[in-house]
């Protein structure tokens, strides 16, 4: 579990933001996704090469522009000034450096007549699929009508759909807004969002965002639609995941991954576990292993002993020659540190039988 597997930061961010996701849904829109989520998030560090790539792949300025102040409205002015001032940087290192930058139209002008309160209040009722009224917050209703559907909706430098996009992607980042984030899920069909671009979502925003953000959406799409979902939620990121565990696949029921921290210099490894994931039964020879859980829950069980739950803060010290297997509990994500210690020459690692369902399912 020790190979050194040696990658950057910033290789994680190029790998990630030019990603085309293999859904149904047009790059540009992929590309609004990630960056109202990272808008939403506050990662401005990320934000700068998502908005890059955007530019790359045909997002105009304007468009860019029109997402992150729309946002101001879902996540607050802060927010929305620190990415646009984000993205105006961007813009101009890429005329220093002679790179083509497409600013694409404005939005056009609205009639002399028009009327922002009207016009909000037909969006809204479309967007809730029926007549809105906040009557406990009157001026908030008339915010929401008159200056959120109304004026900025009105302009149309995105259509309606690709705001509901921006909207929904930006709420599955915010922690506590489930209501809203449900309501927009159901408003972005009425929008004309399709059920294959809402379904794409959570793919967009896992590959280029985050596991946790992609979990929100997936979760309010699935209750939307009346489908199933793993409840078990990923970690908030604070602990690396690393990459897949492809030379240990055959050895685990289910995906787990691996990030190894400054692992050359005796450093530990983070094991990311999907819920229900779990290794095989194992035995170390001439070595110790350490297992320091660090997020979710997990067991761990020696042959012929009771399982152990594993919660943040677990310290498991492994004999040698003890056959064992740790793992993440069905309903949640597990990561645990782990290292090598009192290591002999000649250690070596026995891979032995699968963790049957017959002992797994027995596990609350």
């Amino acid at each position: 579990m020790l190979k050194n597997i040696s990658i950057t930061v910033l290789l994680i961010l190029l790998t990630s933001f030019h990603f085309q996701a293999q859904v149904p849904m047009n790059i540009q829109k992929q590309h609004l996704a990630t960056i109202a989520a990272l808008e939403a998030k506050g990662d401005l560090k990320a934000l700068a090469p998502a908005l890059n790539t955007a530019l790359d792949d045909g997002l105009t300025v304007n468009q860019a522009k029109e997402a992150l102040s729309q946002l101001y409205a879902y996540t607050g002015f802060p927010r929305s000034l620190n990415a646009l001032g984000v993205l105006q940087q961007v813009v101009a290192e890429r005329e220093q450096a002679g790179k083509p930058t497409e600013f694409g139209p404005d939005a056009a002008p609205l009639p002399e007549d028009y009327d922002a309160l009207k016009q909000g209040t037909e969006v809204q009722t479309r967007l809730s699929g029926q007549p809105f009224n906040y009557s406990f917050a009157p001026q908030t209703d008339y915010y929401l009508k008159a200056h959120l559907f109304g004026d900025i909706f009105a302009r149309n430098t995105l259509s309606e759909p690709e705001r509901e996009i921006v909207t929904v992607s930006a709420i599955a980042t915010l922690e506590g807004c489930e209501p809203q984030l449900l309501a927009h899920v159901k408003g972005a069909r009425n929008m004309g969002v399709t059920d294959e671009e809402l379904h794409a979502i959570p793919n967009v925003l896992a590959a280029t965002v985050g596991q946790v953000e992609a979990w929100r959406a997936r979760k309010a799409v699935a209750a939307v639609y009346g489908e199933p979902f793993n409840e078990g939620r990923p970690n908030d990121g604070t602990w690396p995941r690393g990459d897949y565990n492809s030379e240990y696949a055959k050895y685990f029921i289910g995906s787990s991954y691996l990030a190894p921290m400054d692992a050359q210099n005796g450093g530990p490894v983070n094991v990311t576990f999907e819920p229900g994931c779990r290794n095989n039964w194992h035995i170390h020879h001439k070595a110790v292993q350490v297992l320091i859980c660090v997020d979710g829950r997990g067991w761990y069980q020696e042959w012929g002993k009771a399982p152990v739950e594993l919660k943040p803060g677990t310290v498991i010290a492994i004999p040698e020659g003890v056959k064992h297997w740790h793992g993440a509990a069905r309903d949640s994500w597990f990561q645990h540190l782990t290292y090598m210690t009192k290591v002999e020459q000649g250690s070596t690692t026995d891979w032995l039988e699968e963790v049957n369902d017959e002992i797994y399912s027995k596990l609350p």
